[in-house]
């Protein structure tokens, strides 16, 4: 069975198109999974929710997902949030609202955005000088404590950053990297940016061992018109996303 993994698509339709041309390209996938986070951004958040309710994909609630849906549009509330929550309707936030927060999309197989109880506390990443970078194993496996043993493949997002981690007597975790955002900031403390380090839009497809055969994990990266999208970050007064959609850092 191929599972082709969606996450962090952030309102970028351009990237989320270029993703869907290429998969069906390699041969497509038996499922497609959205790992959430799918509109918040200064891009496309109407035209992706659309394409995605035409898509109708199995989708988990990333935390950009609820503050879209639930959070009142006041000067405290994300730029990023608001700007995707002005261009929703309210049937498209209670959608949004409405997706869980974990999905069992196959046997042993357990999709989630951030972490399975929580959809905005990193997994598998930790911050040392203002850089998301990979957690210390032993945090991971803390995070994941109450985790049925029963899953051997995690799927995740949230953090835009790609890993593969097979834990210690543990399951596999697979983070693809982001669709539509490759680079960002949260001043939440500790203050830190995360960086893909390309414009590329970011997918992964798991192919499930049968009949003894091992998993098999690719992480893909597509080129695509990140000039356009930077374009449309500009006309919506966000240079810094506009940076970090031509090059995949973040401006210093």
């Amino acid at each position: 069975m191929r599972i082709a993994v969606l996450t962090d698509i952030h309102g970028n339709v351009l990237a989320l198109e270029a993703v869907l041309h290429d998969l069906k390209q390699r041969g497509g996938a038996e499922l497609t999974v959205n790992l959430g986070d799918s509109v918040s951004g200064p891009l496309w958040p109407r035209e992706t929710m659309e394409r995605l309710e035409a898509l109708a994909l199995p989708t988990v609630r990333g935390n950009h997902d609820r503050r879209v849906a639930v959070d009142p549009a006041n000067d405290e509330m994300w730029a990023s949030d608001a700007y995707a929550q002005e261009r929703l309707t309210v049937a498209q936030r209670d959608a949004l609202f409405a997706q869980p927060l974990t999905l069992e999309i196959a046997p042993g197989v357990i999709a989630f955005h951030a972490r399975p109880d929580h959809d905005e506390k990193y997994l598998a990443d930790t911050v040392v000088d203002g850089q998301l970078v990979r957690a210390p194993i032993a945090a991971i496996q803390r995070r994941l404590r109450n985790l049925d043993p029963a899953y051997r493949i995690v799927l995740c997002g949230h953090s835009h950053r790609g890993e593969l981690i097979r834990l210690p007597d543990g399951p596999v975790i697979f983070n693809p990297g982001s669709i539509g955002c490759p680079a960002y900031d949260d001043e939440t403390p500790p203050a830190h940016v995360s960086e893909q380090g390309s414009p590329h839009a970011r997918y992964g497809i798991v192919t499930l061992g049968e009949t003894g055969n091992p998993d098999r994990f690719e992480a893909i990266a597509v080129d695509y018109d990140h000039e356009a999208a930077a374009h449309q970050a500009e006309q919506a007064g966000r240079p810094e996303w506009a940076h970090a959609l031509r090059t995949g850092f973040m401006p210093r």
